[in-house]
């Protein structure tokens, strides 16, 4: 799979040493004649062969290469700025399960590359043309990304109030690329930290999306502990999920609500989110009387929509938070430091704050579908769903359809072969029935 989201792939199958080689040089050729990188990875045991292999390939091209070691992925976005790198390359699969690996590529601003660029390096290496440097490149470490994104979180938000609450905090880092700089966080945040799953070994100890059938465990940590919350990170440390004080995961779409709540009461301005995230983030813009942008999928849309638009925060639904003050990718880190921040200022529980927002049912569901399927789905859907009364069509990322009892989201997913549903109602019961609905057309076109 090749698009805004990078490559991903199964390791030794789609996703081999040499593919990963062949991107290396591939970028090699969309960057200038000595131009340096910062690179670096999640845990997954596979990382190192495919460091490997990207930085052969860089450095044949003539490209310098900087190497962060097991970082996040907004790390190394924010070391790209302070490095003053002409891009950067993490090696991750983000919350794809433990046989995948996959390669995202940056520009010198730190953002994911954007879609033509993305088209641009995946002809580059269908051509299979890539010009050898008269001088290769070179290889440094650089260990500082973790104090770093530390200090800059820590910066934007009232470090010392948080700290004076001494909250106490559960957290998952699946033993991903989280596990050093977000325990450093919270340790500065002054917090009591009840860390599982928190060594970088690249062994994930449940399934790496941060859902709730896979953190059961996390939820009975914060209840064991007495915990004021608990926090889940994906293997790259980019998503963030929460559990409140009762132990109760209280959905993955609440973590942008949340901060964008909180955000904007300290700065009003633009949102932008995806076509999939919650109507949760339209009450909020327009009680907040601001603006809210939405993308198609893939947090490298959303960013450029926010730097064009000015937004003053964004994300997507999935526990993703961008902060444009740090870095224009997703960063858990903010996350966990606003979420902190907002406890703090208004003395409420995270079950109250929740309660303070608008409540709606959303449902997720994915198919297996061939890439030539898609098509043919979205326009049967397509013809089933438009011309109902009320219904407003938007089909920039395969198909929304908004509707007066609801919205469905339809579209072929960035990062692996499968077709994502998403639906959403004031009810479960509707939600439900539009999802149905929904898969049952897809069946019949794939009989």
């Amino acid at each position: 799979m090749v698009s805004v989201s990078g490559v991903r792939g199964i390791v030794g199958e789609a996703l081999t040493g040499e593919v990963a080689e062949q991107f290396g040089r591939a970028f090699a050729t969309m960057l200038p004649a000595g131009a340096t990188i910062a690179l670096g990875r999640d845990s997954r045991p596979s990382g190192p062969m495919i460091r490997d292999a990207v930085i052969v390939g860089l450095n044949a091209g003539g490209v310098n290469v900087i190497d962060l070691g097991i970082v996040s992925t907004p790390g190394v976005a924010l070391m790209i700025k302070h490095l003053s790198a002409g891009g950067g390359i993490v090696i991750t699969a983000s919350h794809n399960p433990a046989p995948y690996n996959g390669i995202k590529f940056m520009t010198p601003e730190g953002l994911n590359l954007p879609a033509e660029q993305a088209e641009r390096l995946k002809e580059i290496w269908q051509s299979g043309k890539f010009p050898t440097a008269e001088t290769p490149g070179t290889i440094t470490q650089n260990d500082q990304t973790h104090n770093l994104h530390v200090k800059a979180v820590c910066d934007i938000v009232d470090a010392e109030a948080i700290a004076g609450r001494k909250f106490k905090v559960v957290l998952d880092s699946i033993n991903g690329a989280g596990c050093e700089g977000t325990a450093l966080l919270l340790n500065k945040l002054g917090c009591e930290l009840v860390h599982i799953n928190g060594e970088p070994t690249g062994e994930f100890a449940h399934e790496p999306e941060p859902i709730a059938a896979n953190l059961t465990g996390l939820c009975e940590a914060v209840r064991q502990h007495g915990a004021d919350i608990g926090f889940a990170q994906d293997p790259d440390a980019d998503r963030l999920v929460i559990v409140d004080e009762t132990g109760k995961f209280i959905g993955e779409e609440y973590t942008l609500a949340l901060a964008s709540a909180f955000v904007l009461k300290q700065r009003k301005g633009p949102l932008a989110t995806n076509l999939s995230t919650s109507r949760m983030m339209d009450d909020i813009a327009a009680s907040a009387g601001v603006k809210l942008h939405r993308t198609p999928v893939g947090e490298a849309n959303v960013a450029a929509v926010m730097v064009r638009e000015g937004c003053v925060f964004g994300g997507e639904g999935g526990g993703g938070v961008i902060d444009p003050r740090m870095v224009l990718v997703r960063d858990s880190f903010v996350g966990i430091a606003l979420m902190l921040n907002f406890l703090d200022e208004t003395g409420n529980a995270v079950s109250e704050l929740v309660a303070e927002l608008p409540r709606y049912h959303m449902l997720k569901d994915r198919f297996p579908c061939p890439q030539g399927a898609a098509a043919e789905i979205l326009s049967a859907v397509r013809e089933a769903f438009a011309s109902r009364p009320g219904a407003k069509v938007n089909d920039e990322d395969g198909l929304r359809v908004d509707l007066p009892a609801g919205w469905m989201h339809i579209r072929a997913s960035n990062t692996e072969p499968i077709m994502r549903i998403v639906a959403e109602a004031d009810d479960a019961e509707s939600a439900g029935k539009i999802a149905e609905e929904v898969r049952k057309i897809a069946e019949e076109v794939l009989g």
